[in-house]
């Protein structure tokens, strides 16, 4: 077998396809998850939810998505194509064979260095994402503080308390330039190795659960998945991974956000400290039961249509 025929273009373009599906899907609530993380002012999910709803409407919910839908599409790309690549030429100096099934080792390995590999695209789209979604919560601390120290007393309404024009960013290229004009090429990369630390073992929670459930749902070893089995296998991995990372993505988040104000965080030993001593161990875990809710819908749909995307091409 020769190598160019372990090297396939067809997983890149399938991972985009997917990447691109995963999106429109996650999105809304990854949008919630950002603020519990890294905001002020939220209870709850429910909380968050309503009060973005009230504040900002339903637009809210998709801000900052213009970006993501047009660079975690390419992300996904290369995720998916470098893992299924990677497992080909481990077979292949292994085994022999690409086409050889790989054993657990095997994956965790091709898993792990994907999530290394997906920082360097990775960590600028999370920032910028983290950064438009983020601008908001700015300007409604501000508005909750100033509503609440009037020199008179007077107790004005939230909703009426307006600052305009305290946008950071017009868009996702303004907030490229922005941070490349203020903080270096080094600033887009702020946060990844929180990134590192919850990628590279998030990954292999992601791609082996993924690869476990498949063998569990099929009817005999030598028969190829349903459509059915990929979706809930996908969904369930999404799940198991996003809870696991929660703590080094509340880590993450933070940092990366953290430049919308005066700098609170020097690295991230002092991200963890700082927030353990002023808001306890929980506040690692916060947002979890949004990525569990949010894991699933975005991987099943994600490993779905990335499968089905392979069976095609693969099929032409």
């Amino acid at each position: 077998m020769q190598t160019s025929k372990v090297i396939r273009l067809d997983d890149f373009i399938a991972g985009w396809i997917g990447g691109t599906s995963s999106v429109v899907v996650g999105h809304p609530l990854d949008t919630v998850k950002t603020r519990l993380q890294a905001g002020k002012g939220y209870k709850n999910t429910l909380h968050c939810v309503l009060t973005i709803y009230r504040k900002e409407t339903v637009a809210g919910f998709f801000k900052g998505m213009s970006f993501p839908l047009a660079s975690i599409t390419v992300y996904n790309s290369v995720v998916f194509g470098f893992f299924s690549n990677t497992q080909r030429l481990i077979s292949k100096y292994r085994y022999g064979d690409g086409r050889h099934p790989c054993s657990m080792l095997d994956l965790t390995v091709a898993s792990m260095l994907t999530g290394l590999v997906s920082v360097g695209l990775g960590a600028p789209v999370d920032l910028v994402k983290i950064r438009l979604q983020m601008q908001t919560q700015t300007v409604l601390a501000e508005n909750l503080h100033f509503a609440g120290n009037m020199p008179n007393g007077t107790n004005i309404p939230l909703r009426s308390v307006s600052i305009p024009s305290q946008r950071l960013y017009r868009g996702p290229i303004h907030c490229i330039s922005s941070i490349l004009q203020t903080e270096g090429l080094q600033g887009l990369y702020r946060g990844a190795g929180a990134m590192i630390l919850r990628d590279v073992p998030g990954y292999a929670l992601y791609f082996i659960p993924y690869s476990i459930f498949c063998n569990l749902l099929k009817p005999d070893a030598t028969s190829s998945p349903h459509p059915c089995s990929i979706w809930l296998a996908g969904g369930l991995a999404g799940s198991i991974s996003w809870v696991t990372a929660t703590p080094a993505d509340v880590v993450k988040s933070r940092i990366q956000a953290d430049a919308l104000r005066q700098r609170k965080y020097k690295g991230i030993l002092h991200c963890i400290i700082h927030s353990y001593r002023t808001e306890g161990a929980q506040v690692f875990f916060r947002g979890a039961s949004v990525n569990a809710i949010r894991g699933f819908p975005m991987s099943a749909t994600m490993f779905l249509t990335y499968e089905l995307s392979l069976q095609f091409f693969r099929s032409l």
